[in-house]
């Protein structure tokens, strides 16, 4: 009995040995992975498909003999817990969203939870009713852990301060499935505070991510745990509603899988802008009326370039309406990204592989043209929500916008899918497939001086808009048409690439069509317009609009009673103000509405800009022929000149935003508040008047900006302190001779009316000159006083035609003073003329070469302080 153990140990021992022994042999044969290439984190022993993007899985390399470990075979994701949280931030392919230059910091010690009594609260379901995830479904509690960090990227060449989640820019894609509870822990390490509103998403108004509106604002150094179910399916997307965090990099994709989703590769596909300048600084930039980035663009339009180009009268008379230059955007980005890069590729596709796109737009302020070198496109998403499948040659992409989009890979080659910027300043590509690339056609230049001619006829002395006795909506007349090259043939690419002949398009027709039906003074309505801008045939270019989305299902409100609610979309490019009815968010009410109303909202866009229009917490259905089947969205894209209807079912609590999506419109003040009468008291807001006066103080910050000049004969400049309706500015001019003396002008005032052309303000003017000068009387037979004037003035500022700013006052000593001036009057796209004459007899005429955002050289000659040259400095 002895020996037989003895035995039956030794034989134990040596198959031990021998299982050590064989795991150790370099040449062992390895369990095959399987991984996806968005989500790197699944994994499996067998092909098949990612469970969360459904794009195929390929078989991961093997790692080098010296780094094996022990390989344990990993089940199915479909088979794993996901309740279990993560220990480290979720992680994606490198090649994908991550910017190779981002420089994610290490994990800190755990924040403390701002609320974390929300953890073991039963998820509150939103008022909207759900969608059915099916039988076969069993929801699951999906976390997610994310790091907010402060980051260093290089986009451009050189190193910039910027934004990351988990190290990533944009943040991580986070995928949940229909039926499933989202728990997302939100840790804030950066030194300033946060939030994330989760574009799209139906959920309880608490975690809607609006700070000191729906929540206060995640503090420095602390965790915040957003918690609500998923009740829909559909390309949905995160960001940050705090400050200028959007546009410095807090956005990412978020992916809502239909249970049984459809057995097709799907790409998230995340577009966005850069720009290397502060996004405090381009903010205060616009507003300062500089056009440092117009000069960048090439779309300043001076008058030696009309003049070349034949359009002398129609630079005067844009003038004489006193409009500023034609653009399109407002901002000059150095890149434009898809999914963190210039160019991003997806090689393992081949012939015959139908692909889907989840584009989602974060950029700040850009619009894309979405164009495909391989095939038509075949729209059969929009904001979240399925639409019948259209298939077009382009579209355009407005900002914070989502599209489902199936593209063909026709044979074995990479083909591209284009992404350009509405300027056409630059673009970013998705290469598709693998082997010769087959680029994308490239689109030209935007005719400045086209659409300068046609602003011109559509607006009145005004400022408002001319009426055309028709009816636009939906996208269905772009009146930016007579800009595009490709339609006229004209096309030259943007990169020096080969030129590619222009496909037409409708566009141009339906200017034609437009300008015939407005002079017969008949109205072109839903069918006929929509006829024009989709038709396809003689080679046309198909471009879609909403008239051409049409919902899966009927969309119709169940009956109750109705509210109705009319916007003016306005706006002043001089001052870059924006505003509905004229007022910004923090001069209006809220607008009160009622659970279980269905609110009509009608808008008309008077200004020459696009709005996309976003409202949170709910979808919208936007009126259009289909009728019972209008699309449903949550994002608004409303062109110059639209009148747009849309709908909403009343169903939730809370207040909810109501904006413009391009970053800086809404920090200027364009949007409203929702109120839900009767909702109960926020939680997370226990001051509310404390919270609407922090919520209310982001468009009414004042801005500095100044123009300060050093020259031979002395300093003469300007510093302004203004805000959306008051400034205070400071003129001085100080000779560097004695007889020059020193003058100086300050006032106070406030912008009146939608253009703000009339300014009434009060101030004081300090004339000092040491000299004995002979006695002078100004043009109304007046003493003159200027040589030694200290007196309190008030008068009244207007705006002329050709944006000469004429001026009226009275001193306390009853001296009148009229004075008509203007500045920057652009001879080139560098060189701006400044003039100056009043009843004083005072005058001056200037010249100002712009070399940087910053600097110019100039030069003037000033009736009291003679020649001078040299340097003015412009902040």
């Amino acid at each position: 009995m002895y020996k037989l153990l003895i035995l039956v140990l030794l034989l134990g021992l040596g198959q031990y040995t021998y299982a050590q022994h064989e795991q150790h042999k370099p040449n062992q044969q390895q369990t095959e992975i399987y991984t996806c290439p968005m989500h790197p984190e699944v994994q499996s022993t067998k092909p098949g498909k990612c469970p969360k993007c459904g794009m195929t899985l390929v078989k991961q390399k093997p790692k080098a003999p010296a780094k094996q470990q022990q390989q344990v075979p990993k089940k199915e994701p479909a088979k794993a817990k996901p309740a279990a949280p993560p220990k480290q931030p979720v992680q994606q392919k490198q090649t994908q969203p991550a910017h190779k230059h981002a420089q994610p910091t290490p994990k800190k010690t755990e924040t403390p939870v701002q609320n974390p009594e929300e953890k073991e609260k039963p998820v509150h379901k939103a008022g909207h009713k759900p969608e059915s995830p099916g039988q076969t479904y069993k929801p699951r509690t999906v976390r997610y852990d994310l790091y907010v960090r402060d980051t260093l990227v290089n986009f451009t060449g050189r190193t910039r301060r910027a934004v990351a989640i988990n190290g990533s820019i944009p943040a991580p894609a986070l995928t949940f499935t229909q039926g499933d509870t989202a728990e997302i822990y939100v840790h804030n390490e950066m030194d300033v505070e946060t939030s994330i509103h989760w574009h799209g998403v139906f959920l309880p108004n608490r975690f809607d991510g609006v700070p000191w509106l729906t929540q206060k604002p995640i503090k420095p150094h602390s965790t915040y745990l957003y918690k609500f179910p998923i009740i829909q399916n559909g390309t949905y997307w995160y960001h940050s509603h705090s400050a200028f965090q959007e546009q410095s990099g807090m956005y990412g994709a978020l992916i809502f899988n239909k249970v049984n989703e459809p057995d097709m590769p799907a790409i998230p596909i995340v577009l966005s802008d850069w720009t290397d300048m502060n996004p405090k600084e381009v903010y205060r930039s616009l507003r300062s009326a500089n056009d440092w980035f117009s000069i960048q663009k090439g779309a300043t339009q001076g008058y030696a370039e009309a003049i070349r180009k034949g359009y002398f009268g129609t630079k005067l008379k844009n003038e004489w309406k006193r409009m500023e230059a034609m653009d399109v955007s407002d901002v000059a980005y150095e890149k434009f990204l898809t999914n963190g890069q210039d160019i991003a590729e997806q090689t393992h596709f081949t012939a015959g592989d139908v692909v889907k796109l989840r584009v989602v737009n974060g950029g700040a302020s850009t619009y894309f043209w979405l164009t495909y070198s391989g095939s038509k496109i075949t729209v059969v998403g929009n904001d979240g929500n399925d639409v019948e499948p259209v298939e077009v040659d382009r579209l355009i992409i407005a900002p914070a916008e989502t599209y489902d989009l199936l593209v063909t890979i026709p044979e074995n080659m990479q083909y591209e899918f284009l992404a350009t910027a509405e300027d056409r300043t630059n673009s970013t590509s998705l290469w598709l497939g693998r082997g010769m690339k087959m680029p994308a056609q490239r689109l030209g230049k935007l005719k400045y001086f086209e659409g300068m001619k046609m602003m011109n006829d559509m607006m009145k002395m005004s400022g408002d808009m001319q009426p055309m006795d028709m009816q636009m909506s939906n996208q269905q007349m772009d009146m930016n048409s007579v800009m595009y090259p490709e339609i006229s043939g004209q096309d030259h690419t943007i990169h020096g690439g080969d030129e590619m002949k222009p496909a037409t398009d409708t566009s141009m027709h339906m200017k034609q069509q437009a300008d015939t039906t407005a002079h017969q003074g008949h109205h072109m309505q839903g069918h006929d317009m929509n006829n024009m801008s989709t038709s396809g045939s003689n080679g046309e270019m198909v471009t879609l609009n909403y008239g051409m989305l049409r919902a899966t299902e009927k969309t119709t409100l169940k009956p109750g009673p109705e509210k109705v609610l009319r916007f003016e979309l306005t706006g002043n490019m001089n001052r870059y103000v924006w505003t509905m009815d004229n007022k910004t968010v923090s001069e209006s009410d809220r607008i009160l509405i009622k659970k279980g109303e269905n609110v009509k909202i009608i808008m008309f866009n008077n200004s020459m800009m696009r709005h996309p229009m976003h409202l949170h917490g709910h979808d919208f259905r936007v009126i259009n022929k289909q009728g019972e089947y209008a699309p449903m969205k949550n994002v608004l894209d409303i062109l110059p000149m639209e009148t747009d209807t849309i709908e909403f079912a009343a169903s939730e609590s809370g207040d909810w935003f109501f904006h413009c999506h391009i970053l800086y419109h809404m920090i200027a003040g364009m949007g409203r508040v929702f109120t839900y009468q009767n909702s109960p008291p926020n939680p997370e807001l226990p001051n509310p008047e404390k919270a609407r006066k922090m919520f209310n103080r982001e468009d009414k910050v004042f801005l500095p900006s100044a123009q300060i000049g050093l020259e031979s004969n002395g300093s003469d400049g300007e510093f302004i302190l203004g805000s959306s309706r008051y400034q205070i500015s400071t003129e001085w001019r100080i000779g560097f001779k004695k007889e020059y003396g020193i003058e100086s002008e300050t006032y106070f005032g406030r912008y009146i009316g939608k253009m703000q052309w009339l300014f009434p303000f009060i101030g004081f003017d300090y004339h000092y000159n040491s000299t004995v000068n002979e006695p002078e009387n100004n043009m109304f037979g007046q003493l003159s006083n200027q040589n030694n004037r200290k007196a309190f003035v008030a008068g009244v500022q207007y705006t002329l035609p050709m944006l000469i700013v004429s001026e009226m006052r009275v001193d306390t000593e009853g001296k009148l003073r009229f004075q008509l001036r203007r500045d920057d009057v652009p001879l080139t796209s560098r060189l701006r003329l400044n003039l100056m004459g009043n009843t004083d007899k005072e005058y001056m005429v200037g010249l100002r070469y712009i070399v940087t955002k910053y600097t110019s050289l100039s030069t003037h000659y000033d009736s009291d302080m003679k020649y001078g040259a040299g340097l003015t400095f412009v902040y």
